[in-house]
This record gives C-alpha cells, sequence and structure tokens, in this order.
C-alpha cells in the first residue's frame, strides 16, 4: 500500500470537507431507502397533474428558472426525513385528497376549506420567486398560486389578528419523518410550526401555493397546499397546511422552539446575520458551481423592506 506524507499531498487534492459531508449524507440516505418499506407508487393526486395559470409578468426575475428534476429531488421536508434526497423517494406515503384547511382564530368568517374550493377561492397565476435556504442553496421557481391576502380578506379578520399562525399535517403514517426512529428528526416538536407577522401575510408577494412548473405540487414540494414568503429563508414557507389561525401574540414557531439561537421568528434573508454555524454572505444555486453573493431580503429589499423600517434586524433575525 502506498501511503502519501501530508507534505507530499497538494491542496488540489484534498477532498473539499463540504463534498466529504455530502457524500456521506448520500451514503445514509442510501441505507435509509433500502430499509424503508414498500408503498404505492404515485399519491392520489399523481404529480404532473396540470394546472392551469396565467404567468403573471409583474413577478418574474432575470434568471433562469431551476430546473425541476433539481427542485423535486433536493428538497428540505423533515416530516419525511433528514436527508434531502428524503422527499423524493418517502413522499408517496402522502395522501394530498381529500384534504382540509381550518381557517380559525381571530376571523369574523371561520370555515373549513376543502382543498379544491380554497384553489377556487382565487385566479391562479404563475410567478416566478427566488427560494433561498439557510444552509446556503439556493432556486428560482415558477410557483402557482394567488396572494394569501385573498384568503384573509374573505375570513376578516378583527382587530385582534396581529399575526397567522400555520399548521401542518401531524400524521406518522403518512409523514415518516414524524416516526420515532430511522427518518425522524427529533429536535422538532410536531406538528410542525409557522408564523407570519399580519402585514407580512397580507403582503402581494406572500403566496398561497398549489402547484409549479404548470402541475399540481408534488407531494415532496409541500402538496396540497403551502405558502410561499420569497424574502424569507425557505424553511418560513410551510408545506402541507392544515390550519391557519389568526392571533394576537405572536406564534412559537417549530424552529425557534429547536433551536431559538439560530433561528429567529423573523428569518428574513440577511447576508449580514451569520448562522451560527456558517455564513449566510454567498449562496450557490442549485445547478451551479460559483457562489454568488446574497442578496439583502432575497432580492426583494425594494417590495418588502420598509416593513422593518426601525427594527433592529440583528436582533430580530
Amino acid at each position: 500500500m502506498f501511503i502519501k506524507r501530508l507534505s507530499d499531498i497538494r491542496s488540489s487534492e484534498i477532498t473539499d470537507y463540504k463534498l466529504y459531508l455530502n457524500r456521506r449524507s448520500f451514503l445514509i440516505g442510501a441505507a435509509a431507502l433500502a430499509l424503508a418499506p414498500p408503498g404505492p407508487a404515485a399519491a392520489a393526486t399523481p404529480a404532473g397533474q396540470p394546472l392551469k395559470a396565467a404567468p403573471n409578468k409583474g413577478f418574474v426575475i432575470g434568471d433562469p428558472s431551476t430546473k425541476m428534476e433539481s427542485v423535486t429531488t433536493y428538497n428540505n421536508f423533515y416530516e419525511f426525513g433528514v436527508n434531502k434526497d428524503d422527499p423524493a423517494h418517502l413522499a408517496h406515503t402522502l395522501k394530498p385528497r381529500p384534504w382540509t384547511v381550518e381557517v380559525s382564530g381571530h376571523v369574523a368568517k371561520p370555515k373549513t376549506y376543502d382543498v379544491d374550493e380554497l384553489m377556487r377561492l382565487s385566479s391562479l397565476e404563475e410567478r416566478v420567486y427566488r427560494l433561498r435556504c439557510v444552509e446556503g442553496w439556493s432556486m428560482v421557481i415558477p410557483w402557482v398560486g394567488y396572494p394569501l391576502a385573498s384568503l384573509i380578506k374573505r375570513v376578516e379578520p378583527t382587530s385582534q389578528a396581529k399575526f397567522v399562525e400555520f399548521t401542518t399535517l401531524l400524521d406518522p403514517e403518512q409523514f415518516p419523518g414524524q416516526r420515532k426512529g430511522l427518518f425522524s428528526f427529533s429536535s422538532l416538536d410536531w406538528p410542525y410550526t409557522e408564523g407570519l407577522r399580519m402585514d407580512e401575510a397580507l403582503h402581494p408577494l406572500t403566496l398561497l401555493t398549489f402547484g409549479l412548473y404548470g402541475q399540481v405540487l408534488p407531494n415532496q414540494n409541500g402538496a396540497p397546499v403551502r405558502v410561499v414568503v420569497p424574502w424569507k429563508y425557505g424553511f418560513k414557507s410551510a408545506k402541507s397546511i392544515v390550519k391557519i389561525r389568526f392571533v394576537s401574540e405572536q406564534p412559537k414557531t417549530a424552529w425557534e422552539k429547536a433551536a431559538p439561537n439560530e433561528y429567529g421568528f423573523y428569518s428574513n434573508v440577511n447576508p449580514i446575520v451569520d448562522h451560527p454555524r456558517w455564513s449566510q454572505a454567498t449562496e450557490r444555486r442549485i445547478g451551479e458551481f460559483r457562489r454568488r453573493p446574497t442578496l439583502v431580503f432575497n432580492g426583494y429589499a425594494d417590495q418588502v423592506g420598509s416593513m422593518y423600517a426601525g427594527m433592529d434586524l440583528r436582533k430580530y433575525y
């Protein structure tokens, strides 16, 4: 066996640490998949079902869209598992029909909506948004939905409604990541909860989302309904929503409860505020090798910056 001394090794021959970690994650994910129970090949609402929507030219950015294959196979969705490919491999367990969303709290017109009724409340449109994840990767995705404000105005929040809380499905049979064991992420307190301030929820950029790339949301991307908040880190965009509640007090979100020193309530994309374990100054667009500077508010500062005027964005991270 040939062994090199450290002094003989060029820096170009040393495996990058992040590459090593990615390879390790891949091996762990492959082992988990091999042990996973077999499931049906498709969900009740099959991926690929067309969802008609008119492109909104006011919400198009110059960057090309990320390939759909990447968007549907590289995901953070801990309800399905901890690895990026777990959602694509395990999402067949989710049944997105029948599905209801309960809208309650400080509203004059509370109601439980069937998801298909919810989808028809307003005209669907396609918007191209950036999605920036806290780990340092990003995508450009054509989402299909309508402004969350359309639903909010319909249920008529009272003056006591200061925040909106989103709750995702709790069902370990459909979400293997909620079970104790191989696929679980024990730091999270299920069900997953997220929240927005009322002005954030009413902002025209905030999208109640039912599809992407002209089709219904695949299970691994948050079927059958999610919210997309493009100026915040991706984990603020709650997936597979079953409850929308209007509350007077700031809700405690899942990641705040799990790691309050790392994930604050606001979670706006801010390159000058580092995550405790890595820098947020740059990002890598999926499909590219180069890193690019992270944009303040993910590039939407002109549209949303005024909502945070006077706030210390290092304190309210």
